[in-house]
């Protein structure tokens, strides 16, 4: 019956977000959904409430929804629609409305099932894909590639974070190459060691190619 509910949601998550093209496309949902499972697996966390928190954690995201409230009605609504056993409701509805960035401002997870779907779709902002997906979402928010004349920002509200602007390479200073120690998880802290070091060696080859030197 569970499987069920999952491949219902795979379908209908898949059709919402087809057409994405900032980041946040059906692709990588199924991705966190895969490293969900995988360090579920790893950390013995309840596979149902990882799988069905990372296929629907963006649809209740501001970015796709429009307002985090409509998102998580919307979700709620489609977790009813599924015939979702009320307790796995509102574990999956706590895990996807507090799992987000957001400029580093959330308070830490408090089940083993929320810090796996949030070190989940923290590792695909980190690494090859990470890169890829920064590069897309800022294009699709008219930002610039990299501008010297504007700032890192250090510290951030949720508004700020969202709305004031910015680069695709100061997305990685301000956002993922935090990621790292960020991670919950023991395996995902060893996932995203690897990935961070890929980030780090991007930015080298960057700033070489920016300057000429290669």
């Amino acid at each position: 019956m569970k499987q069920l509910m999952i491949d219902r949601t795979e379908a209908f998550v898949k059709k919402q977000l087809v057409n994405d093209s900032s980041g946040h496309d059906w692709y990588h949902i199924y991705r966190v959904k895969q490293l969900a499972e995988n360090i579920a697996e790893q950390e013995k966390a309840d596979r149902f409430i990882c799988i069905m928190a990372a296929l629907l954690h963006d649809l209740a995201d501001e970015k796709i929804a429009g307002s985090e409230e409509k998102g998580l009605a919307d979700v709620k609504q489609w977790l009813q629609s599924i015939h979702v056993d009320n307790e796995d409701l509102i574990n999956i509805l706590s895990i996807i409305s507090t799992m987000s960035f957001k400029g580093g401002n959330q308070s830490p997870m408090t089940t083993i099932e929320g810090q796996v779907v949030q070190d989940a779709d923290r590792l695909d902002a980190v690494g090859a894909i990470g890169i890829g997906r920064t590069f897309a979402y800022s294009g699709a928010k008219g930002q610039l590639m990299y501008d010297p004349e504007i700032p890192v920002r250090e510290t951030m509200s949720k508004d700020e974070y969202r709305n004031q602007k910015s680069t695709a390479v100061n997305h990685f200073y301000e956002k993922l190459l935090k990621l790292k120690d960020y991670m919950n998880t023991s395996y995902a802290k060893q996932l995203a060691e690897e990935r961070h070091n890929f980030l780090k060696q991007f930015l080298d080859q960057f700033f070489s190619e920016w300057e000429g030197k290669k």
